[in-house]
């Protein structure tokens, strides 16, 4: 894809979306059920879309939310359902559309008071701190965003009692229910007036944030951080976690700088993506361009995305650090820094991930966890402590408490930016440094990710593959020594191919939402191998 005259430039008015259309369009305009891209369709993270395209409306909300009721119903969950919003302009309404449907079916359900917002990884920390101990009155929970899409984008994801996000048989489930509902005219709904709703003995608002917040020396040596004095800085860019950085810096005595405070849901204040869209990207140096700007005042700087479940890490020495090289420090630090984990716990990561993670994990003598993409599927893992870490190569991740204890099964940025500020106060190394060595250690890796125009058919079809599919017989000039269509870890599909040959290898995977299959490839011997691996993927998924 070309890049966009206007990447890494501030966002000019002409392309800010129209926020009362966009409201107005969410209450007043009815989906179409019987077209696909107006159906109820949860991807690897929920339900996504906008209210101007048909795709993210009040209809959808009220029968996803009923459809969740339902499915609480069958399951016999009792306990509260714990729903978090972030600071995208339809999370707002769809908070209260689903808090009417919510109160109507007697559901206990638990908001941040005052309206305030409500990070992913806090639903899923509350979710689990209430379950622990328990075998009924299990809670739940809803968060709504679309993570760091655009400004017009809104989002719902379920997260059943093991706090992460739901895995594929139940968000069939809920689908499959919401859209017979939408179908019906969402007839069979429950709902309340909205102040009926708030005032319900059902609903509940309280701080979900300073419960978080104080746990964190369960999972991070904040002690550490103070007192190595590091100038750090977060840009929380305008997301959920922005009120969290003042409440962190008073109970544990640090100085982290919010370089940018601001809350607006136009994101207004953003620097413009590769594509000329606005993106809350915390991964993109172009949509990361003012606080890369500011790199050399601070030993480390993060950020985080709109639901804050994804991480940006920034410093001197590298700039806004690839989140796959991120991803390998970690692992190589928590497991030479965490004595009291599990020493049979799996290190997880997905599947397009770099092979540099193996690396490392073979090198500590620890077992790779290695499943398709989605954060669901270390969900499970990561609560029974099977799994210590879990990590995407997309910038997210979480991992065990300190004492090797469960702390949250989806997605958690703060934790993962403070782990920097941790390991730069602890070792006197910070995160690009300690890359720096272990590419000397292990030699560099080359890695690149694309997206290459496909139709749905060669889109469904790429899906469908299976290893005797493939009839090539090298990759990149080098024998072939894996063709993967289920993720060695769990033997779960992935709904596509991973190539694997002595040097690199390549996965191919179709988008779920646009007209383009993905194209993820790593070298371990140079950039014009990689390149090669790249050309003979494409090649061997159009001859598949």
């Amino acid at each position: 894809m070309a890049l966009s005259p206007l990447a890494g430039k501030p966002a000019p008015k002409e392309i800010l979306v129209d926020l009362p259309l966009l409201e107005r369009d969410y209450f007043e305009r009815r989906p179409d059920p019987d077209d696909p891209a107006q159906q109820v369709s949860f991807g690897t993270s929920g339900h996504r879309g906008t209210s101007l395209r048909g795709s993210f409306n009040e209809p959808h909300i009220l029968a996803i939310t009923q459809a969740i009721c339902d499915y609480r119903h069958e399951q016999t969950f009792t306990g509260p359902l714990y729903m978090g919003k972030d600071t995208h302009a339809l999370s707002g309404p769809a908070q209260r559309t689903a808090l009417e449907v919510l109160a109507a079916n007697d559901v206990p359900t638990v908001i941040q008071r005052d309206d305030g917002f409500t990070p992913t990884p806090v639903i899923s920390h509350a979710i689990l701190v209430h379950n622990r101990g328990r075998s009924d009155g299990l809670a739940d929970g809803i968060v709504i965003t679309p993570s760091h899409n655009p400004p017009e984008d809104g989002g719902f994801k379920y997260n059943p009692p093991n706090g992460g996000p739901a895995d594929t048989d139940v968000t069939k489930w809920i689908e499959a229910r919401a859209n017979a509902l939408l179908r019906n005219g969402n007839t069979q709904v429950k709902r309340l007036p909205l102040q009926a709703a708030i005032s319900s003995q059902t609903t509940h608002q309280r701080d979900l944030m300073r419960p978080y917040v104080e746990d964190l020396r369960n999972v991070i040596d904040m002690d550490a951080i103070r007192g190595a004095k590091l100038a750090l800085a977060v840009d929380p860019l305008g997301g959920a976690a922005a009120g969290y950085w003042d409440l962190i810096n008073s109970i544990y005595g640090l100085d982290i700088a919010v370089t940018n405070p601001q809350i607006d849901p136009s994101f207004s204040f953003m620097t413009v993506d590769h594509d000329g869209a606005i993106r809350m990207d915390c991964s993109s140096p172009y949509a990361m361009a003012r606080l890369v700007g500011l790199k050399d005042r601070y030993r480390v700087a993060f950020a985080n995305d709109p639901d804050s479940d994804r991480h940006g890490i920034v410093m001197p020495t590298a700039g806004l650090m690839n989140p796959n090289h991120y991803l390998t420090v970690a692992i190589d630090y928590l497991l030479t820094h965490r004595p009291d984990w599990p020493a049979d716990a799996a290190v997880g990561k997905t599947l397009v991930s770099s092979g540099m993670i193996d690396r490392v994990v073979n090198k500590l003598g620890r077992r790779l966890f290695e499943v398709p993409v989605g954060f669901k599927w270390f969900a499970p893992a990561l609560f029974d402590g099977s799994c210590c870490f879990g990590g995407e190569e997309s910038a997210g991740a979480s991992f065990l408490r300190r004492d090797g204890s469960v702390w949250t099964t989806d997605k958690d940025g703060p934790i993962m930016n403070l782990l920097a500020a941790e390991m730069t106060a602890r070792t006197g190394r910070d995160p690009g440094e300690r890359y720096t060595a272990l590419t000397a250690e292990f030699g560099p890796a080359y890695y690149t990710r694309i997206d290459a125009p496909a139709t749905p058919e060669q889109k469904a079809k790429l899906a469908r593959l299976s290893p005797e599919s493939v009839k090539a017989s090298n990759a990149g000039g080098e024998p072939i020594l894996l063709k993967l269509t289920h993720a060695p870890g769990n033997k779960a599909p992935i709904g596509g191919l991973k190539v694997v040959t002595s040097g690199g290898w390549f996965a191919a995977r179709p988008s779920g939402t646009e007209a383009v299959y993905k194209i993820y490839a790593e070298s371990f011997r140079d950039e014009r191998h990689l390149q090669m691996l790249v050309s003979d993927a494409q090649q061997i998924v159009q001859d598949a």
